[in-house]
């Protein structure tokens, strides 16, 4: 009665003839969004053109791009739209904060976090799935119990980190916005924000997976630099502020960690059964040791070194932000559509009121003023054309979050960006030009697929 499955395999059994669809009744396509991300769009048509005409067909997405309304106009009669209410956004027990460090630094403080708080389940978000792999190996050296979650899985990988995750066997997840679609775990206590998520409502759909239930949750953002723009945006969209957090110190950690193993060991000496060690201490004596040295030698051996690498002043970001006070928006961001990128600040330029009001001529391809992130230029700058602009609703950060995050070029190694309605420019150092090119072949910039070329 029903047959759930992928595009491909769809179409393969059709093309066997060991799948019929003239009887079909209702056609549903999930995850509508993610399925056009990812290519799947002439193979979504070719399905949908071999139904009956007489059907049901429902669409569910987490956004409605313009792809997607254009499958309503194609394949849909008098399609009605229903939009679930989004609780997340003002769900008061999910406690949501941020944490301003440095890049490096990520790793432990999110070490302190899980630590200080008592962490049991976590679901860490990054944005590629190079970083996913990292944080797993980096988390496990240090002696976490995690796992981690991607588009290169193929499914019994995943069912098989789903079922480490439920059982408690791996306590960490670690995943991408599109692998973790369709996780269901109820008992999640934090979910971290290990990258800020490249569009706000992949931050609702993140935070969401923590105090379900009624139970309490708690969201920490990482925020590095001139990523502080983002966090903004997703305010603006949650219409909810963020507080700020404060980087637990490592005598916090330290702290509660002593705190918890004295109750470990209090609890160990009243259920008893010490007898066979008790031979232990004479010999330990007799290696010249006192009482006082082989209880702290004990202690290091449970609780590991209680010393860090990093300073309590090297984990804070030192980039100057602009001031929270000011609104969710500072109105002068909005005239024109357009905005100036000032790379020292690290944010737009409010100051000189906000903009460039220069005309980009070049190739201007219709002579459209274009948005501009400044900073950059020089010799060894090489211009990339991009099929994307303003009408996708395409900013600055938006290229680029997608060129650091997807291709690992330095924030520093981006110049100029130009915003026109229907494409922009973007100016990369010469020696990045092939791994930007070649990092964002097949993806996407606000639910469009991107096309990037040397401008002519």
């Amino acid at each position: 009665q029903v047959v759930v499955g992928t595009p491909g395999r769809v179409i393969d059994q059709l093309e066997r003839k060991t799948l019929k669809l003239d009887k079909v009744k209702v056609a549903v396509l999930d995850e509508a969004d993610e399925m056009l991300d990812m290519g799947f769009r002439d193979d979504i048509e070719s399905i949908l053109e071999q139904l009956p005409d007489e059907r049901q067909t429902l669409l569910f997405s987490a956004t409605m791009s313009k792809e997607i309304m254009q499958l309503t106009k194609r394949y849909q009669q008098d399609p009605v739209v229903v939009k679930v209410v989004r609780n997340e956004l003002t769900a008061e027990n999910i406690e949501q904060l941020f944490y301003e460090i440095k890049g490096r630094a990520k790793i432990e403080v999110m070490c302190r976090l899980i630590d200080l708080y008592q962490l049991n389940q976590i679901i860490v978000f990054c944005n590629t799935k190079l970083r996913v792999d990292e944080v797993v190996d980096e988390m496990i050296k240090r002696g976490y119990g995690a796992d981690g979650l991607h588009g290169d899985m193929r499914q019994q990988a995943r069912n098989q980190v789903m079922a480490k995750f439920r059982s408690g066997n791996a306590n960490i997840l670690v995943a991408t916005d599109v692998a973790a679609r369709g996780i269901d775990v109820s008992d999640v206590d934090a979910v971290v924000n290990y990258d800020i998520p490249l569009d706000p409502e992949y931050y609702v759909h993140r935070i969401g997976r923590t105090g379900r239930a009624g139970k309490s949750g708690k969201a920490f953002t990482f925020v590095v630099g001139r990523e502080y723009s983002r966090l903004r945006e997703i305010e603006s969209y949650t219409k909810k502020r963020i507080d700020r957090g404060v980087v637990p110190s490592f005598a916090d950690v330290i702290g509660v960690k002593k705190a918890k193993f004295v109750e470990r060991v209090k609890q160990t000496v009243e259920e008893g059964g010490l007898e066979p060690f008790a031979d232990m201490m004479e010999p330990l004596q007799h290696a010249g040791l006192s009482t006082e040295q082989i209880i702290q030698a004990l202690l290091k051996l449970n609780m590991g070194a209680q010393t860090s690498e990093y300073s309590d002043a090297d984990l804070a970001d030192k980039y100057e932000k602009p001031n929270r006070d000011r609104g969710d928006r500072d109105r002068g961001d909005r005239r024109d559509g357009r905005r100036s990128f000032d790379r020292e600040r690290g944010g737009f330029d409010r100051d000189r009121g906000g903009y460039d009001r220069r005309e980009s001529r070049g190739n201007d391809r219709g002579g459209d003023r274009g948005e501009r992130r400044g900073g950059g230029g020089g010799k060894d700058m090489v211009r990339l054309f991009v099929n994307v602009g303003r009408m996708d609703r395409v900013r600055p950060n938006d290229i680029v979050g997608a060129l650091t995050g997807e291709t690992g070029v330095a924030f520093d190694n981006i110049g100029h960006i130009d915003i026109y309605d229907k494409y922009s420019f973007v100016e990369v150092k010469k020696q990045d030009v092939n791994r930007v090119i070649e990092g964002m072949e097949n993806n996407t910039i606000k639910g469009r697929q991107v096309r990037m070329e040397v401008a002519n």
